[in-house]
Parts: C-alpha cells; structure tokens; sequence
C-alpha cells in the first residue's frame, strides 16, 4: 500500500500587545472556535485516518490565555468584552469602533452572505457609512451585541453546528441576543476553548496521531543564522544593510528548546518531528534541529529541486547531507495535492473533490505500491473557502481513506520507520520555504529589509544590557520573551504591496510594538523610527494569509 502523511500546521503569532497583554487580534479564538475544533472532530468521527498535526508553542500559549479570560471573566479581548457586556452598560467608543472595523472580516460568500441576520448588520453599517462616519452614532448598543455574537457564530465550527446546542439556537433566533443569550454562548465558548488542548492530546495518546512542534514564536531561523542563504535560490535577492542577525545560533538554540519544553508540558512528551516555520530549511538550520535531538523534518518539494534536481522525487524520505549530526529524516511535500486541497478544492463539491483526491493517490499506487505521499498544508486558513468550512470534503476524503486497500494514512514518525530503508542522501541543502521554494516572502523587498535592520539594531541593543549584567533574573526572562516575539516569522510575510493595507498596517504595528516594549524593557530610548510605518500594502483584501508554492502560471502552486 501507498503510505499518504497528512501534516496540519497550526500556527498564529502572538496577536497580544506586547506590554498590555489585551489581544489586539481576534484570529486565535475565532480559528480555535472554527477550525482547531472541526479539525478535531474530523479525527474523532474517523478514528481510522492517522495524521501528523503540528502546533506552534506561541499559539498554544494563546488558546490557554482564552481559556483563562472565560474561566476568570477577565477580558483581554474586545471581542469576549463586548459579547459579556451587561444591557444596561453602555458601549465604549472604542470597542464600538473596533468591533465595526473587525466584524465584516471573513471570505463573505461562505461565512456571512448565507446568514441574513448577519448581512444586514452589514448592509445596515455600509448605508451608515455612506452617509458619513458621525452616521454610526446612531447605531444602538443592542446593534453590536448582536454584531459580536454574529460574529463568533459565522466563525464557528460545523461540527458544533450540527451537534446542536445554543451555537444552533442562536443561528436560528437570528438577532435580538439579550444577555442571557450571550452568557450561554460564553459557557460554550468556555467549554469548547478548554477541551481543545486536551483533545489533541487524547488524540496523540491513542496512536491516531502525531503531534510536532515548531521553534517557540516561528522565527525564519534559515535568516536569523545567515541572511545570505537567501541567495542560494534567488542569487540577485537583496539583502538588509546590516551583515547578519547578531549572535543568530544561539536565539534559534533557545527557541528550539523553548519548542520542545512547552510540547513535553502541554502533551506529556518530547516531539520526534518538527515542521520549520513556514518549511524553511537552511544546513545550518538543519544541523540544529538535529542537534537539538529531533528525528525528522519537513520542507517544500521546491527546496528537493533547488537541492537535487527537478527529478528528485519526493516520494521517498530523504537523509540528511553528509556531515548532518544523528541521522534526521527529511521529507519533502507533493506540492501538487498539497495545493489542490489549500487552493482548488474549495471550488468543488466536497464529494468530487474526495474522489479527485482519492484518483490522483491511487494514481501514485499505481506508479509504485510502496510510494509515500506527504501533503503538508496549513490546517486553519483554507477551510472558510470551502462550504461548511470542509464538512462535505473531510467527511468524504477520510471515510474514503478508512476504507481504502491501496492508501494507508501514517504518521511521519510511521513514515520515517515504514521507508527508512528507501531513503535517499540529499547531496546538499539549497536553503528555502514552502513558498517559491526561496526565501524571498521574508526578506528582499525594501519594506522587508528595513524590518530585518529595525531587529538586528534592537538585537544589538539588547546583546549590550544583557552583557552587563543589570537586569534581574525576572527581568532577563521578560526581555528574552519579548526579543523571540520580534521574531516572529509573520512580520516579514506581511509586509509587502502583495497584502491588504488594512492587514498590513495591523501586523506593522504590533511588529513596532514588539519593538518598542523591547526597548522599554532595556530601559533604553525608543528610536523615533519606530514611530513611523515600515509599509503600507496594496492588494486586495482577500490576499496575505496563504501563498501558492510556485507562481500561479506555472503548472503547480501552493499556500
């Protein structure tokens, strides 16, 4: 049989504002609440299907600190703040102003056209607008409680629809939500967002699946140790005018251990696998993941080609280059399935799309029984394309790998064990990602390399007050915290003409934010560059949270 590892990746960055803790972002819970938990539930309705699911630390992290806000009723959230709010309490101005800009963000045709309530909140806010902006004052309170509580039903799973309860109760009331509506939707919401964790973990306890972690804040480790490996696939990429990320090695050496700590304590184990922020291997890099003792890795089947050759086959694990430390496995994604799933298969019906899966994997039997099939995607983002965030798809594609004899579903860690005799030896490692199966999404435009010299600067800052000494204990963990959130590999992926400017001006200035409390917590003066922004985007609102692997022209292509 043909051996088919699935991998989901599970990733935010840290949407919390960095010296306030208050969530400037709502995407972790509205994900947690649509997509966490139908990912979930899609394993538990077919304990037959195994799988790799991979969880980034710092989102893990988040979902825990949901958990806490609903236990304590303490909010960090606007959203939660406003949906908790008594009848009798007058909105803020401010909660009213962000919940009008946040609550319309959603692929409309699937997750708010098919909800008349929801449409007109909407409409009835753009013929406001079209007035003039003084125009919503006289939108009512009761107006944007009903607009919070929309705005977590669209986001919430099909599998809580169709379980029933007051997720489905509400959906049909439609509007008029009085308190005690919304403080049984928070019990939901409590008791969703607490079980969630603990579900992936009883998961990985069966043997149904594996779970894999990725370094702490998923930082683009390849650039923190050499921003010069961006040339090895795009040989004209320019680079940041500072040489290199100061002291690199040992910031990836801390997150990779921060990784592993956080997955022992959450999951009661060490992770055997790690999927590297956004696929991105480097040799340096891959001779710290083997060091820090994990047995396998992933990448693009575009970073195989740069390294091997466009005939080398990502149908067999791949081992390490010569002079790699243990014996780590590589694997590289089929780009080509993979992409279907995040990019094509929301245009179809959920059954033809099964089957259109199910054909080109049998076609890959049929080449050869003992070929490997890795399909890597993002486990969140694609699912508000589809209809019934996926229900139809996922129910069809696992009853039919359930019952197939010629497709097997395995872990990575399986995989690894299953074709270990069938590896082949990468002859080197051409550093890239999963996009373009280059670099060039983090580093290389103006905009990017002005954010890589704002933090090597702060980087070198930092490096200087720790050397000496000063701070307490407390006060070096709160730094070195800080440091690895400017990191984060998200900043670099928004910035770019490529994005939405409201997406972009979001993620510019949290990543400023960062910054800023970095500096703060030095006790150093904030640069006055930090005060201006870095970019300003330019494409449609639609664009930023996925990426196709290869130029849509070319046959292939990815998120």
């Amino acid at each position: 049989m043909a051996d088919l590892a699935l991998l989901w990746h599970m990733h935010q960055p840290d949407y919390r504002h960095p010296e306030t803790g208050q969530f400037v972002l709502p995407w972790v819970l509205l994900h947690a609440l649509k997509d966490y938990t139908d990912m979930a539930g899609h394993l538990e309705r077919h304990p037959g299907v195994n799988c790799t699911v991979n969880f980034v630390p710092v989102l893990l992290e988040q979902i825990e600190d949901y958990c806490a806000q609903l236990q304590s009723r303490q909010w960090r959230d606007p959203l939660l703040r406003i949906l908790d709010a008594p009848s009798s309490q007058a909105l803020s101005e401010a909660d009213r102003t962000w919940l009008l800009d946040s609550a319309f963000h959603c692929n409309s045709p699937t997750m708010l056209e098919p909800f008349a309530p929801y449409r007109r909140l909407r409409d009835l806010a753009n013929l406001l607008r079209d007035q003039d902006d003084d125009a919503l004052h006289y939108l009512a309170d009761h107006y944007f409680t009903d607009l919070a509580t929309w705005y977590l039903l669209a986001w919430s799973g099909e599998t809580l629809r169709r379980a029933g309860g007051i997720i489905t109760e509400l959906m049909a009331k439609g509007s008029e939500f009085d308190q005690q509506d919304r403080q049984r939707l928070l019990a939901e919401l409590t008791r969703i967002l607490t079980s969630l964790i603990p579900r992936y973990r009883a998961l990985a306890e069966s043997g149904q699946i594996e779970l894999s972690c990725t370094p702490s804040h998923h930082p683009l480790a390849p650039l923190l140790l050499d921003f010069n490996v961006a040339r090895e696939a795009l040989p004209e990429c320019p680079l940041p005018s500072a040489p290199a990320y100061p002291g690199g090695r040992s910031r990836v050496a801390a997150q990779l251990e921060a990784a592993r700590s956080s997955h022992q304590r959450r999951f009661g184990q060490l992770p055997s696998g790690l999927w590297p922020a956004e696929g991105a291997l480097s040799t340096a890099f891959l001779k710290q993941i083997a060091e820090a003792g994990f047995a396998w890795t992933a990448s693009s089947q575009g970073v195989l080609k740069h390294s091997a050759g466009d005939a080398a086959n990502v149908a067999i694990p791949w081992q390490a280059p010569e002079g790699t430390p243990g014996d780590i496995t590589l694997f590289f994604r089929n780009e080509a399935l993979s992409d279907m799933i995040g990019f094509e298969y929301a245009k179809w019906h959920g059954r033809d799309a099964a089957e259109h899966f199910m054909r080109e994997a049998n076609a890959l039997h049929g080449q050869d029984p003992r070929n490997l099939i890795p399909v890597f995607l993002d486990g969140e983002n694609a699912w508000e394309y589809y209809s019934y965030n996926g229900w139809y798809f996922f129910n069809n594609l696992y009853a039919a790998l359930e019952q197939s004899d010629t497709i097997r579903t395995v872990t990575l860690s399986q995989a690894a064990a299953a074709h270990r005799d069938r590896r082949v030896r990468l002859p080197r490692l051409t550093a890239g990602s999963w996009v373009f199966g280059t670099l060039s999404t983090w580093i290389g435009s103006p905009d990017k390399n002005r954010a890589w010299e704002l933090l090597c600067t702060a980087k070198q800052c930092t490096d200087r007050v720790l050397d000496s000494g000063r701070p307490s204990a407390e006060r070096r963990a709160q730094i070195l915290r800080c440091l690895s959130g400017c990191e984060s590999s998200d900043w670099f992926w928004w910035l770019g003409d490529y994005n939405s400017p409201h997406a972009v001006a979001s993620f510019d200035l949290l990543f400023r934010d960062n910054l800023k409390a970095l500096y703060r917590l030095l006790e150093l003066p904030v640069p006055a560059s930090l005060e201006h922004p870095i970019s300003h985007g330019g494409a449609a609102e639609s664009a930023g949270t996925m990426r196709r692997a290869v130029p849509l022209e070319t046959p292939e292509g990815d998120q």
